[in-house]
């Protein structure tokens, strides 16, 4: 048999305990569905070829591997080359679908994985084309913005993977 007023103690130690341990211990998920909202809009800033906002999802000390380059690169200097390029081609994203595979938050920093398939069009050719990517990106939040810390980009598998 306990003594008096154990079992009060031992539940208000545990009552206690769950209450300051999530704070510290779990990402509210509404985090994690900030950044799958980025990611959407991200490709939508593609999509209407809005540079100024595609930037500005960019960290100052991004480092990635782009698709396309055969080493990482450094600053968000050349982030939106990629797209201004498409649109001197006239090359425009028509549509594109996410598959949100995974994401990992500590703190203020997020990884997320997924994979994208895009359909592509241009002046000279009207049938789109389409592609698909599995990308990686690390978001950073500061000052309670989340930006684009670092990322890389790879053709899917043969089976689409």
């Amino acid at each position: 048999m306990s003594p008096p007023g154990i079992g009060e103690t031992f539940r208000i130690i545990s009552l206690f305990l769950v209450m300051t341990a999530t704070p510290f211990g779990q990402i509210a998920p509404s985090d994690e569905a900030q950044i799958w909202k980025l990611e959407k809009a991200y490709w939508e800033y593609v999509k209407t070829n809005d540079v100024e906002k595609y930037r500005a999802l960019w960290h100052e000390d991004f480092v990635g591997w782009p698709l396309l380059d055969s080493a990482p690169v450094r600053g968000k200097d050349q982030v939106t080359d990629w797209m201004t390029e498409n649109t001197s081609k006239g090359v425009t994203l028509r549509s594109y679908s996410i598959e949100q595979l995974a994401i990992r938050m500590i703190g203020d920093v997020a990884i997320d994985h997924y994979r994208i398939k895009m359909s592509w069009a241009n002046r000279e050719e009207p049938d789109a084309t389409t592609e698909a990517l599995r990308i990686t990106h690390t978001w950073i939040r500061t000052h309670g913005t989340w930006q684009i810390l670092g990322g890389m980009s790879a053709p899917v598998n043969s089976e689409g993977k």
